[in-house]
């Protein structure tokens, strides 16, 4: 069987408050990702603007402020689960990402999962431009 998420980790030479700001500020989500304004709190709902893709509906599920943020992503489309968690390490932070909830039984959630495969690497690589440039 096919796993229907996509787990990555990547680590930045940033402090964990510096990455969580590129996660949790619309100003620099919109930089790497897309607009949408993300807040972290539980029970948020925004919307997040792909672009061809459309205006994908989300809610903050769960927060633990500067660690960890989970929101379901494409409300009523693909109903998938963005998990964010952040690790300090010594020189910077670890982030563990995971894209969960693909529906593989329907041709769009194979689809999504393997686009977006494809796609996050590219994305949370920017994160990095994002952080030095702002500094």
């Amino acid at each position: 069987m096919t796993e229907n998420a996509i787990r990555l980790q990547r680590t930045y030479r940033h402090s964990p408050e510096a990455v969580w700001a590129a996660l949790t500020t619309p100003d620099l989500l919109a930089k790497w990702w897309a607009p949408g304004d993300i807040a972290p709190v539980v029970g948020h709902r925004f919307t997040m603007d792909m672009g061809n893709w459309g205006q994908q509906q989300c809610e903050v599920t769960a927060v633990q402020p500067g660690k960890s943020i989970t929101f379901v992503f494409a409300e009523g489309t693909l109903d998938t689960t963005i998990t964010w968690a952040l690790e300090a390490t010594e020189d910077g932070t670890i982030l563990h990402f995971e894209h969960a909830g693909f529906n593989l039984d329907t041709p769009m959630g194979r689809t999504a999962l393997e686009g977006m495969g494809n796609g996050w690497p590219g994305l949370i690589e920017r994160i990095d431009q994002v952080l030095v440039s702002a500094n």
